[in-house]
């Protein structure tokens, strides 16, 4: 061929292009900027946002940080102290808007005919009669009590109202150096979004600054296990580092930001791009042990000539597995599908053009004779003893894995999706913490926010809210609702004896209810109403407090407020953070149907290509199958929710799973080409491809294996179910694929033609090349 006397005639254009690419991408790195706003991981189309974005028109730009009191009674004179001098503390920083704890609750009461509002603790009490008397207090006040203060009083909430105006890691720690102002005993924990995006900011460099480190230093552990040679170390080596700062500096040039998710980009790069350099070292250390006479230029020129149609479709596969994230819904996966691809393209390319051009210009090494035993090592009598499994039994083998496969795929009715990006910081986390203590004693962590258009003094609103409130509370994941109307409750509690109609009760005329926001506004603070209507009164929020852990119950929610809302001549848009989470989680169900169906369609078409035969794409995906349910199937079983990381799993796991397949098919076409039957062909391609593929799925499952240490528990998640998902491919290739083979004998293996035969290469096996006797007109066709 023409292309392996081009790269030895332009080697050093090639190596000066190669290296001067990785310079100026290498500049771009430090433009790199961390996004761990997950709201921002969605697009601003999505029904949530857009929602959010009409609620925020009223309510302003605001952001809730829940703060978490814990003592053994939270109304000891110290801890109220605290929540005291916290709360007046945080009240007078322009960062929060509003501040609310015990300390800004109020008591609406009637005093000689007349509603008077006043702080419900006016004094901290002093001894165990004014305790016990605060404590009836606060029962008796439904906006505080199992809302602010939990029933067995261990728990009290301050809740901040941030207006967005201090970045994240100042706000943390402004709020971090305000508690350690007023020590004590007690216990405090924060939670909030911008806590999340702060720790998951943080959690992102260290992951990044330690997880790549880590798996450079193992895959140079390996490298030099597997060739024991310089060169076959530091040429692999350079273009894993080469691919990681293309992909990595893709992001910025982009203009895109880096997430969570591509905490997964240079973990790829790491596992995929390592196999294409190993092949050509692989290559090299066999022609030069077997051949030693053969120069250097002469090992590029065979090795090119071998390798690079078999890397070529390898590489190809990968990308369009991967390639299946680019119809995802998640931003940050499309984007990571993208730059994966690339990134891996340009692996490819380096492999193919760099590798072997920095390659001619080297002295040759000693051989290495004792790197050429093809059957010794310790995975040999592992596929011996597979080959006789499947030449005997390959019936039975199908019959196995559809036994397996059903069991695993009955997993799937316990398969559920995370709710919400709790899970993307550790449960021992004060974030996660403080959520587990508001859903267990303080009503519920998660809020969903109505804004109802309508005159907010009519009677009749009023009393659709009510309706609204006496319906939803019924709901045992409610822990309160709270609007307009249950102010307007509270206030005709004051203002009317017991025994009175008008006791508890939304007033029936217009001027009523003016006349008690008036004297509301006389009384108390006029600022309180905001929370719940706009200046022109014609706009009103009812906002319901509740937990959930499971989709369903965010839906049973959202039904029984549709069924509330039908034939009501009032217009409501429902919001909320806990909505964007809902539908963010709904976002990688769907994504995750488009991937699917993307990278199962493309692995068709070019396994169709390459074998010129619909069957081997057919039979081709079946071990992307029967991996991608048993997967999923296992994460039911095992109760492991699908989240945004976990999302990436299948796409990821067909492009890397669909090489071992490849190399099996042609292996089998090899061998019947030479005259085999389908017993001793199969036999033989475990014997020999078979070790190659091991080899190479757990240089793989090495690589990725770097993800166990991460920071995140859901990325820890992704480490183990990856290496669940390549070692469920591996073994579809070495055993399943096999077995089908030998029973359907398939025509696109068993009728080669002359120019098929003499295309088909086999990749090596990263220490012993694939050694295959060729004849002397085979050699001419190589050189």
């Amino acid at each position: 061929m023409k292309n392996k006397n081009f790269i030895i005639k332009y080697r050093w254009i090639i190596i000066i292009a190669t290296l001067f690419c990785v310079a100026v991408c290498t500049v771009l790195l430090t433009k790199i900027q961390i996004n761990p706003d997950f709201e921002s991981y969605l697009p601003e189309s999505m029904h949530s946002i857009q929602n959010d974005h009409i609620i925020n028109e009223m309510t302003g730009n605001e952001e809730p940080l829940l703060i978490v009191v814990e003592a053994e009674d939270v109304l000891n004179s110290a801890c109220l102290q605290r929540i005291k001098n916290l709360s007046d503390e945080f009240s007078q920083m322009p960062a929060f808007d509003r501040v609310f704890s015990l300390f800004q609750a109020k008591s609406i009461t009637n005093e000689n005919g007349s509603m008077v509002i006043e702080p419900l603790i006016q004094q901290i009490p002093q001894n165990e009669y004014e305790k016990e008397e605060l404590r009836n207090n606060l029962k008796s006040n439904e906006l505080v009590w199992e809302r602010v203060v939990s029933n067995d009083c261990r728990y009290s909430l301050i809740m901040l109202v941030s207006n967005k105006t201090m970045p994240d890691k100042e706000l943390i720690e402004t709020i971090n150096s305000t508690i350690k102002k007023y020590p004590g005993k007690e216990r405090i924990l924060l939670s909030g979004q911008p806590v999340l995006r702060d720790e998951a900011g943080r959690k992102i460099a260290r992951d990044i600054m330690i997880l790549l480190p880590l798996g450079l230093l193992l895959m140079l552990v390996l490298l030099w296990i597997s060739f024991r040679e310089l060169k076959g170390v530091l040429l692999p080596f350079s273009v894993v580092v080469f691919s990681i700062i293309i992909s990595m500096a893709l992001i910025p040039l982009l203009g895109w930001k880096l997430s969570l998710l591509g905490i997964l980009i240079p973990v790829m790069m790491l596992s995929i791009a390592n196999n294409y350099g190993v092949y050509f070292i692989a290559r090299y250390q066999d022609l030069n042990a077997n051949n030693p006479k053969l120069t250097m230029k002469s090992i590029v020129r065979q090795s090119f000539s071998y390798l690079y149609k078999p890397i070529l479709f390898c590489g190809l596969t990968t990308i369009a597995g991967i390639a299946g994230l680019i119809v995802h819904l998640l931003i940050p996966a499309r984007q990571t599908g993208i730059v994966s691809a690339i990134g891996i393209c340009f692996a490819l390319i380096v492999s193919l053009l760099f590798a072997p051009a920095v390659l001619s210009t080297l002295k040759k090494g000693k051989p290495h004779h004792h790197l050429s035993n093809e059957t010794a090592g310790f995975f040999m009598p592992i596929l011996v003893n597979t080959g006789k499994l499947v030449t005997r039994s390959s019936k039975k083998v199908i019959i196995s894995f559809i036994i397996i496969l059903s069991i695993c795929a009955s997993g799937l009715a316990f398969f559920n999706v995370s709710p919400d990006s709790n899970d993307v910081l550790p449960m021992k986390n004060q974030f996660n913490e403080a959520i587990e203590i508001a859903d267990k004693h303080l009503g519920g962590s998660k809020i969903i926010t109505i804004l109802v258009e309508g005159d907010a003094l009519n009677p009749d609103l009023l009393k659709k809210l009510e309706q609204y409130e006496n319906e939803l509370i019924k709901s045992p994941t409610i822990g309160s609702v709270t609007s307009l109307a249950t102010i307007i409750k509270e206030m005709s509690k004051a203002l009317n004896s017991s025994d009175d109609k008008a006791y508890n009760k939304i007033p029936e005329s217009r001027e009523a209810i003016a006349q008690y926001i008036e004297l509301y506004s006389m009384s108390g603070n006029p600022e309180d109403m905001e929370q719940f209507i706009n200046i022109d009164y014609n706009k009103t929020l009812l906002t319901i407090q509740y937990k959930a852990t499971r989709l369903a119950e965010i839906d049973n929610i959202l039904y029984q407020l549709k069924k509330l809302g039908e034939n009501s001549i009032y217009t409501q848009v429902i919001g909320g953070y806990s909505l964007v989470e809902k539908e963010m989680s709904e976002s990688i169900i769907s994504g995750q149907y488009y991937s699917l169906i993307f990278a199962f369609a493309v692995i068709f078409l070019l396994m169709s290509i390459i074998f010129k035969s619909t069957k081997a794409g057919i039979i081709g995906s079946l071990p992307l199958v029967f991996a991608v349910v048993c997967t999923f199937g296992l994460m039911g079983w095992l109760r492991l929710e699908l989240n945004m990381v976990s999302a990436l799993l299948s796409s990821i796991s067909i492009g890397l799973g669909v090489d071992f397949t490849i190399q099996v098919f042609w292996r089998i076409k090899w061998e019947l080409a030479k005259g085999n039957d389908y017993f001793n062909s199969v036999s033989i391609t475990l014997k020999t491809i078979g070790r190659g593929i091991i080899i190479n799925a757990f240089a793989v499952i090495l690589g990725f294996s770097v993800l166990l240490f991460s920071a995140f528990p859901l990325v820890q998640s992704f480490g183990f179910l990856i290496i669940l998902s390549l070692f469920l491919c591996l073994i579809c290739s070495l055993v399943l694929i096999p077995s089908i083979c030998l029973v359907l004998k398939p025509e696109f293996l068993h009728n080669p033609t002359k120019q098929t035969n003499r295309n088909i290469k086999l990749i090596a096996e990263p220490r012993d090349s694939n050694r295959i006797q060729i004849d002397e007109n085979q050699k001419k066709q190589i050189l």
